[in-house]
């Protein structure tokens, strides 16, 4: 039996997220408050807290063979429909159709073993279930439904299994979306240009950081092979912000550029430049030899590039000071999948699709491919160890609220706003 104690690993989190976001600690209250908001959002802004889990219970990293580059952080959330190719003025209908649906956040990529992503997946299917609108014994149905598919395409050379519908909807909405209806969700035309609106989305650069974002994207852009790289006049800078966005990387460094782009202020392109620093699996795997180790950004990108089919072709990398930045234009727009407007009937087909994707992916970026494919034996194990590991999430996502909702009591009967950010 484990041996945990939910509320000591609520405030380990807590502790996490405080030496996150020491530099902005606004942030931190809004960190929690989303991860508050569900046992799957909880396990979305975790990812240090299952690696540390994992290396204190090693029998949960347990499982069969298989190596390669991992997403590292693999949830029901990060997958989307995405441009593979900038949209351009004038495109035709063919270039305006051209939207990809796969994985989409290599934050925290790693060389590791297979089972690492696979057993978090199924963790975050399982935490899922409340959005799923699906019981414990429908999860588990659709747990064995993502590992057959994930066997299937890892281990064989089957076609992906068609689109499901909920996933060609998506891709008809993305292809749909014009460059203009990204800006005017981001950004507001004044005095004939085009700048973020401040708010919840963006904020001023501090001095320090907003002095070097001309130089940082300079060098993403030089980065660039030759082909792709955006002429200087399209590449001016008119705009930068600081951008909120995420659940788990809330604290990082992440700055958002609009450049002029091509056709005045509807024409202009956003920019995403991210800070990356060590992987959340090294508190389990360790760091690799100094020799092997790759600079944070330059990682980010191997990975994506090693998994992805069809990747974005715009991702590069950059430096700002110390920091290793992870540079990627927007698309319009990279949506994700609803998971609480799914019917019942597309929740397998849904299953089988994300399975397929992850084991196609693994296969493509293998370092070390295991003599045999992976049996139902092996498959169950994951999901017992699955289960286990959603229990002790669960639980410490309840601590958390205990502890938020413990605060906000404290507040109010001082009189003062509601805090979320115990010490």
């Amino acid at each position: 039996m484990l041996a945990v104690d939910p509320m000591a690993l609520a405030r380990h989190q807590i502790a996490l997220d405080r030496a996150r976001t020491t530099r902005f600690p606004e942030l931190l209250a809004h960190k929690l408050g989303r991860m508050t908001t569900s046992p799957l959002a909880f396990l979305r802004g975790a990812a240090p807290l299952f690696y540390d889990l994992l290396a204190a219970h090693p029998t949960l990293a347990e499982g069969p063979r298989g190596k390669g580059w991992l997403t590292g952080d693999l949830h029901l959330e990060n997958f989307g429909a995405y441009r593979p190719r900038p949209l351009v003025d004038g495109a035709s209908k063919r270039e305006r159709d051209d939207v990809a649906f796969d994985l989409n956040d290599f934050d925290d990529a790693v060389i590791g073993p297979w089972r690492l992503d696979v057993t978090r997946l199924t963790t975050s299917l399982i935490l899922g279930g409340r959005e799923l609108g699906a019981d414990g014994r429908r999860v588990l149905d659709l747990a064995h439904t993502l590992l057959d598919a994930y066997v299937g395409a890892a281990f064989g050379d089957a076609k992906l299994p068609r689109e499901p519908d909920v996933v060609a909807r998506l891709v008809d909405q993305v292809a749909g979306r014009s460059r203009k209806e990204l800006l005017d969700a981001r950004t507001e035309v004044v005095k004939g240009h085009r700048r973020f609106v401040r708010g919840p989305r963006y904020a001023e650069l501090p001095r320090g950081i907003a002095k070097g974002v001309e130089g940082a994207f300079h060098r993403y852009l030089q980065s660039l092979d030759e082909g792709v790289r955006p002429d200087r006049e399209t590449s001016e800078i008119i705009d930068a912000a600081w951008r909120v966005a995420g659940t788990g990387s809330l604290g990082c460094v992440r700055i958002a550029v609009l450049v002029r782009g091509k056709g005045g202020p509807d024409g202009a392109w956003v920019f995403d430049m991210k800070e990356q620093g060590d992987p959340s699996a090294y508190a389990l795997l360790g760091k690799p030899a100094k020799r092997d180790r790759l600079e944070p950004a330059t990682r980010v990108l191997r990975a994506f590039r090693g998994c992805v089919a069809r990747p974005p072709l715009l991702l590069g990398t950059s430096t700002l000071g110390d920091l290793s930045l992870f540079v990627r234009r927007l698309s319009p727009q990279e949506d994700k999948l609803d998971l609480g407007g799914m019917r019942d009937a597309e929740l397998d087909p849904v299953a089988k699709y994300l399975g397929a994707l992850v084991g196609r992916a693994h296969m493509r970026a293998a370092t070390k491919r295991p003599k045999r494919a992976w049996s139902e034996g092996d498959c169950a194990g994951i999901i017992d160890r699955a289960i286990a590991i959603a229990g002790i999430h669960e639980a410490t996502y309840l601590a958390l609220c205990k502890i938020a909702r413990a605060e906000a009591l404290a507040a109010a009967a001082k009189g003062k706003p509601r805090r979320t950010g115990a010490r």
